[in-house]
């Protein structure tokens, strides 16, 4: 399968992860899809509507029948609500239609323009691209909710302990209940905090796995901010319906 991903415009860097394309290959295929803590929106050609993928809780197996072509973009945690007008975690888990959270005559214009002609793949990221930067200036000047920036603060704090701070501290850190800061942060972020950090967490793992030729498992437990190996191998079973090791020899074996 082909996948690419590309920076985002400078003006995008602070809310877009990057920008992708991919292409599955001709003949029948499936791919595990692990949790990110990001939203993507995603247009297929074949004449499908664009759609936003929301966040999600646990691993997710994607099938495809044709070789199917995507271009899309995939938002830094938090920060796909600025571009997205619903909820978050009305977002967890599920799939909508961007016509439905842009109206049908952006949507339709969009991806009409991204699949007309012969246009390089970069030049056809870039007019998803233009469309952010079209709304982002339009909401430019709207005031934001009252818990974003609660559920920001947060989330920096969370990413930046690599997902081990507990959700009581941060609390009380932030001088708010334990209750408030989760319902602040399931509306403008899309999971509870404390998934959310075992996903900080996870991605650590999968990390430090797919740059380690023979891992020592309980140290590799430890500095990814388990309390053991077990703690380890249980976030594995329950996010990514495997283990650390069959994780460790799949991604050897495309290597």
């Amino acid at each position: 399968m082909y996948y690419c991903e590309y920076l985002p415009h400078p003006t995008l860097a602070p809310y877009v992860q990057c920008v992708w394309a991919a292409q599955a290959p001709a003949s029948a295929h499936a791919h595990r899809v692990l949790p990110d803590n990001c939203v993507d929106i995603l247009w297929q050609d074949g004449g499908q509507p664009g759609f936003a993928v929301g966040m999600m809780s646990s691993a997710i197996l994607v099938a495809s029948e044709r070789p199917v072509r995507t271009l899309a973009v995939r938002f830094k945690p938090g920060m796909a609500g600025l571009f997205l007008a619903t909820p978050m975690h009305a977002m967890t888990d599920q799939r909508a239609d961007i016509d439905l959270l842009w109206g049908r005559s952006d949507a339709d214009r969009l991806a009409d323009a991204l699949w007309d002609g012969d246009a390089p793949e970069r030049a056809r990221l870039a007019l998803i691209e233009r469309e952010l930067l079209r709304r982002l200036q339009a909401g430019g000047g709207a005031a934001r909710p009252a818990g974003e920036a609660l559920a920001q603060t947060a989330l920096r704090a969370l990413e930046g302990s690599g997902g081990v701070l507990r959700v009581e501290d941060l609390a009380a850190q932030l001088r708010v209940s334990r209750q408030h800061l989760a319902a602040q942060f399931r509306q403008h972020v899309g999971l509870p905090p404390k998934l959310f950090a075992r996903i900080c967490r996870f991605r650590q793992a999968t990390a430090a796995i797919r740059t380690t030729p023979a891992p020592e498992w309980a140290q590799l437990a430890l500095d990814c901010g388990y309390f053991d190996q077990s703690h380890l191998i249980h976030d594995f079973q329950e996010l990514a319906a495997t283990t650390p090791e069959r994780f460790h020899f799949s991604n050897q074996s495309i290597a």
